[in-house]
């Protein structure tokens, strides 16, 4: 027990000159929790002398390590695009330049310059949205989500929503569609089969207490073999014809065609919208490139009414968010893919990734690397079941002992055939020296 009377008292080691302008309260607060384990450690025989400068470094290390941030930037070798795990969508840093005055500066956010008077924060992304997509009006939420809650509750709260079986989706996090109908007071009907449903199934159940037919795009998931589902035009058609409002739950909207024949099973926005919908919902990142929202489409009547629902207040996007997806948009506009990096990435070529990759394999040296033929999938609950070609890294060794190595130093790659492969589908060309120094340092 005399070895706890040498620790010393808080007060005394807190004025030590180390630790000078650092913050007192939170200084004070690690070195109680140092001093507890020192004292448990004691009690527990595992210290047998107190030494006081190792408990100084102890609380500095404590200190700094506080902040240190949670959040790191990764090298993404596992060629998925929009990795979910790893944030999905970037942001160029031109377009982060180019929206950077209104983030750091007061702006007219809800200010209208022209009436000096209050104005809305829809207004600055919606004509440009408008002039892209070719709609009556848009309105931008947090996340698709949130888009979808907001319509049901809107327009279907106590009502009946119709929707197929094989369309009752359940995304990451546990986002279930029969869930959110439930939680936005929304009655879910459900038609047809699991593989199967026709149009003559959401027209047997219509009645007089339906509010709405809704398609949901299985975003994760595809169902093969034995399957039938039914257009999109012709729900569509439906609707109108039954006097209801019929809202497409698309998940991921894209504009330019997709190359690798991506675009052969999956419509683009353009085709989608070609059709007039009531109401279309996607996300502001995947394929579309940009932000995390949740971009609403549709009928200016419809359009209106979500926007004096009391839920908006809780969904609402800020100037950051708003800021860049505005420049994202004004690039589609000026056609300025380049501008893009989820549509860069997918629209490079192979022979240029091999180019790249075989760069990176001359640095290091044929017989720690091979350069291979792979194949990739967008991720991030897009195109399912839908790969297409890629170049990958074989880095030569035990796959599972690289991944960990590679992983500890922020690059993360996927192991394949019991390989470790580093795929350039989604690797930087800002990080390919960075690349080649981690390599060597795990290798050589």
């Amino acid at each position: 027990m005399n070895k706890l009377r040498e620790i010393p008292k808080i007060d005394k080691i807190i004025k030590n000159d180390i630790f000078k302008n650092l913050n007192i309260k939170l200084l004070t607060q690690i070195t109680k929790q140092q001093i507890e384990k020192l004292r448990e450690d004691i009690l527990q025989n595992r210290v047998q002398k107190v030494d006081n400068l190792k408990l100084l470094k102890e609380i500095e290390e404590a200190y700094k390590e506080i902040f240190k941030p949670s959040l790191k930037p990764l090298i993404n070798a596992t060629g998925v695009i929009l990795h979910t795990n790893m944030g999905r969508s970037l942001i160029s840093k031109e377009l982060l330049k180019r929206a950077q005055p209104l983030i750091c500066n007061y702006s007219n956010l809800e200010y209208n310059l022209k009436d000096g008077c209050r104005g809305e924060r829809y207004e600055h992304v919606s004509s440009h949205l408008k002039n892209l997509l070719g709609v009556e009006d848009i309105l931008v939420v947090n996340n698709n989500a949130s888009a979808v809650f907001l319509v049901l509750n809107t327009f279907a709260k106590d009502a009946e929503v119709i929707v197929s079986r094989g369309e009752l989706v359940e995304i990451g996090g546990s986002f279930r569609i029969p869930e959110v109908m439930s939680q936005s007071g929304a009655i879910l009907k459900e038609v047809g089969a699991t593989n199967k449903t026709k149009l003559s199934d959401y027209k047997a159940s219509i009645n007089e207490n339906s509010a709405m037919l809704m398609k949901v795009h299985q975003s994760n998931f595809s169902i093969e073999g034995f399957s039938e589902s039914t257009p999109y035009k012709n729900i569509k058609e439906l609707s109108r014809q039954e006097n209801l409002i019929d809202y497409y739950d698309l998940g991921s909207g894209y504009i330019p065609i997709l190359p690798y024949n991506l675009s052969k099973k999956e419509a683009s926005l353009i085709d989608i919208l070609k059709l007039n919908p009531s109401l279309i919902s996607f996300s502001g990142d995947k394929l579309f490139g940009s932000v995390q929202a949740g971009i609403i489409a549709g009928k200016k009547e419809l359009i209106e009414k979500l926007k004096h629902n009391q839920l908006l207040r809780m969904l609402r996007v800020d100037k950051i968010t708003l800021s860049l997806l505005e420049e994202t948009i004004k690039a589609y506009l000026k056609e300025e893919y380049e501008l893009i990096p989820t549509l860069q990435m997918l629209f490079t070529t192979t022979d240029e990734l091999e180019k790249r990759a075989l760069h990176v394999e001359a640095q290091i040296g044929k017989e720690y690397c091979e350069v291979q033929q792979s194949k990739t999938v967008m991720g991030g609950g897009t195109l399912p079941n839908r790969e297409f070609p890629s170049i990958a890294l074989h880095i030569k060794g035990k796959a599972q002992q690289l991944e960990r190595e590679f992983r500890a130093k922020l690059t993360i790659g996927r192991i394949e055939n019991d390989r470790f492969l580093l795929d350039f589908r989604t690797i930087m060309q800002k990080d390919e020296e960075l690349l080649i120094q981690i390599i060597k340092e795990v290798l050589l």
